[in-house]
C-alpha cells in the first residue's frame, strides 16, 4: 500500500515536471521542472532497490547538469525571450507519439520476468569494491577527460 502511493507521487512529479520542460515557455522554470522529473526519477531508483543509480541520478543529474543548465540559462543575453515559437513542432509531435506507439508495443508485448521480492542488499558496497580495487585506472582517465573538457569549455567561452 504504501510502495504504491510513493510510486503514484513520485510517478507524477517526474510526470508533471517532464510536462513542465515540455510546456513552459519561460527556459528558467522549464530547467526547474526538469530538476523535479530528476528528482522523481531518483526516488523511482529508491523504490526499485538501486541506491546507487539514485544517488548517481541526485549527484550527476540534479547536483550537476540541472545546475549547469539553469546557469547557463542565467548567464544567457537573450534568455529573457523565452522559447521561441517553430515550425517543427507538428512533425515533432508524430514523431513523439510514433515513438510513444512503439514503446509501448515493446512493453506490452514483452514477457517480463518478475522475482516475488526485490534483492534487499545494497548494490553500492560491491561497485564502489570493483570501481576502487579492479577500475582505479579507467576512473581517474575520465576525471581527467572530464576536467579536459570543462577548462576547454571556459577557454571557448571566455570572450
Amino acid at each position: 500500500m504504501v510502495a504504491t502511493l510513493a510510486f503514484s507521487l513520485l510517478a507524477a512529479l517526474t510526470l508533471v515536471g517532464a510536462l513542465a520542460v515540455l510546456f513552459f515557455r519561460d527556459l528558467f522554470r522549464a530547467a526547474v521542472g526538469l530538476v523535479f522529473s530528476f528528482v522523481g526519477v531518483a526516488g523511482l531508483y529508491v523504490l526499485l532497490s538501486a541506491d546507487f543509480l539514485a544517488a548517481a541520478q541526485v549527484l550527476i543529474y540534479v547536483g550537476a547538469i540541472a545546475v549547469l543548465l539553469i546557469f547557463g540559462i542565467m548567464l544567457t543575453r537573450e534568455s529573457h525571450r523565452g522559447n521561441p515559437t517553430n515550425r517543427m513542432a507538428v512533425p515533432g509531435f508524430i514523431a513523439a507519439a510514433a515513438l510513444f506507439a512503439a514503446m509501448t508495443f515493446v512493453v506490452t508485448s514483452t514477457r517480463w520476468n518478475i522475482s516475488a521480492q526485490p534483492p534487499q542488499e545494497p548494490t553500492t558496497d560491491a561497485l564502489a569494491a570493483a570501481l576502487f580495487t579492479t577500475y582505479v585506472l579507467p576512473f581517474e582517465l575520465a576525471s581527467i577527460l572530464l576536467l579536459v573538457a570543462i577548462i576547454g569549455a571556459i577557454v571557448l567561452v571566455k570572450e
